[in-house]
């Protein structure tokens, strides 16, 4: 059996050198168990489960602690550190990180991951058999997913990003102690801004799919969005000079979004609602606050 990186293996104490540790093998290979990374005491002769990781020095090399993901699985990691060139570092239980490295993340910088993130990824190798993470993608976590119940309509929920895109983010949604969650999809309309690889949001599941899959979105419901929309461009125009702004319900979607942080629809369903309750009128492509709301300089 070749000895591989990225597994928990028992292998058998065969002698012990000092000052560095023990040599474990399996009876054809060899590799040092250093005294740091011993659990309990041991001895020539016992039989130790061991993880297989390389040193420092890219030699093969074993210890008994218990890492947070094997190869080939798939782990929930956070990010400890970020390299400028190489990419982030995720803590993998071992005393020592585990690259991510850039050609995993986003092109986007915006979309990396930062400190304190946590990423789904698979542990794998690079092509000189060293240890590194992988970026889990939905065929890697559907199998550890399972699929949203009708009783998470409209339910807020913790969502994790594991695939960011400028169309749309895809997200796992915490399904508390049973698997890793659900598979979910906020829409770019549905974002209130970018979101980054590892990031966690709070989102109100908008549609369960036949698939088990979810939309969900971080914009809070219509009749309640509506008012916090409407306090949004009242605030606006309440610090606008004569109360006065050059938005309306001509003005383009990507303006609004920018602008406003909110979709075109749900702009003209505020404003449509600040004119019925008759604090707003419009005038050409602007809007301005009735005279009783300007401010006292109007």
């Amino acid at each position: 059996m070749r000895l591989e990186a990225g597994k928990r293996v028992a292998l058998q104490v065969a002698k012990e050198v000092s000052p560095n540790g023990y040599f474990v093998t399996n009876g054809v290979q060899e590799v040092l168990l250093h005294y740091s990374e011993v659990i309990g005491e041991i001895e020539v002769g016992d039989r130790v489960e061991v993880f297989l990781y390389y040193d420092t020095e890219d030699r093969l090399a074993a210890t008994m602690r218990k890492p947070l993901i094997e190869l080939g699985e798939v782990a929930l990691l956070e990010v400890v550190d970020v390299h400028p060139r190489f990419g982030c570092f995720l803590e993998m239980g071992l005393g020592r990180n585990l690259l991510l490295p850039f050609k995993e993340q986003p092109d986007l910088k915006e979309l990396r991951p930062q400190v304190g993130d946590k990423v789904f990824v698979v542990l794998n190798h690079d092509r000189q058999g060293r240890l590194v993470a992988k970026t889990a993608g939905e065929a890697e976590l559907k199998p550890l997913c399972f699929d949203a119940p009708a009783s998470w309509k409209n339910k807020k929920v913790l969502a994790r990003v594991y695939k960011p895109l400028q169309m749309g983010t895809f997200v796992v949604c915490d399904g508390g102690i049973v698997g890793f969650g659900v598979i979910g999809l906020i829409h770019d309309a549905d974002r209130t801004r970018l979101l980054r690889l590892g990031e966690e949001v709070e989102i109100r599941i908008t549609f369960i799919r036949e698939d088990g899959n979810v939309n969900g979105s971080m914009r809070a419901a219509k009749h309640i969005g509506r008012d916090e929309d409407s306090e949004r461009i009242l605030a606006v125009l309440r610090d606008r000079p004569n109360g006065a702004m050059p938005y309306s319900d001509e003005t383009p979607a990507d303006v609004v979004s920018q602008r406003f942080q909110i979709s075109k629809a749900a702009f003209k369903r505020a404003l449509g609602k600040l004119m019925k309750e008759g604090l707003v009128y419009q005038k050409g492509s602007w809007t301005h606050l009735k005279q009783e709301q300007g401010s006292s300089e109007e």
